[in-house]
């Protein structure tokens, strides 16, 4: 059931703080991935290696997709799977921010079904299942009340805010940023910024568990072409994502090129 698989999801997000902590403004070892995949650090190989335990000893017959293990294509056969972010911001970590999270999901044929974000330095857990609603710190979570599109606040890198996206130009709206994708989506089901987007192919860990969090806290989600998030592809990878209020997400959406 996924309140049941909700439970495993916090204490396992809670075990991911607890491991990924000690690094934290220590200097950690820090390597570039292969093909110019961003930066990898000793403390996300230890999160992802006491998650995969933790949860696959609890779920054993669940498939698992991690950014930090090597993919194995026999997860497209589990009805269920595991979708880890082990660290969602390791740029933010390396640089000693706070604004890092754990993020993890399960999904069941395709759909995201229990969700867990958990960002230690701000001791925030925001959790979700499916039919459930949304929380923060097990206090329930909606979206803005924004019905209009001018002036909404959204999370987003600059780049996609280049003229060159956008019929007849930069959308008029406030640009916010934080590193972690999976706290952006988050921060929209929490109400606190309208929407968040993002163009470039994303991949499924990165918004897997914020992906339920914004449907359950009564927003919409889908990816830059308007489609529903469809979770363990072949290849894990999504066209963009796009979140937030009815409005704020139609009048992006009504803009893309």
């Amino acid at each position: 059931m996924p309140a049941n698989d909700l439970r495993l999801l916090i204490d396992a997000a809670r075990s991911a703080g607890k491991v990924a902590t000690p690094f934290w403004r220590q200097s950690p070892v820090v390597w570039e991935k292969a093909d110019e995949a961003g930066p990898v650090t000793e403390a996300d190989l230890a999160v992802d290696a006491i998650l995969k335990q933790q949860l696959l000893a609890a779920r054993p017959d669940y498939g698992w997709l991690s950014e930090e293990t090597e993919d194995e294509p026999g997860r497209l056969t589990n009805d269920r799977i595991f979708i880890v972010d082990p660290i969602d911001g390791t740029r933010s970590f390396i640089a000693g921010e706070t604004t890092w999270s754990h993020s993890i999901a399960v999904a069941e044929k395709g759909q995201i079904i229990a969700a867990a974000v958990f960002l230690p330095m701000l001791d925030k857990l925001y959790t979700a299942h499916i039919g459930g609603g949304a929380q923060l710190n097990g206090v329930t979570i909606r979206h803005s009340n924004t019905a209009r599109f001018p002036g909404a606040s959204v999370l987003s890198a600059r780049p996609n805010f280049d003229p060159m996206h956008w019929q007849g130009g930069t959308p008029p709206v406030q640009r916010h940023f934080r590193a972690s994708l999976a706290y952006r989506l988050a921060l929209v089901a929490e109400g606190r910024f309208d929407a968040m987007l993002t163009l470039r192919d994303t991949w499924e860990w990165d918004v897997a568990a914020g992906t339920l969090l914004v449907l359950e806290a009564g927003a919409l989600v889908t990816d830059k072409h308007g489609a529903a998030p469809v979770f363990n592809n072949l290849n894990p990878k999504l066209s963009g994502m796009l979140a937030g209020t009815r409005a704020v997400h139609a009048g992006l959406r009504e803009r893309l090129l």
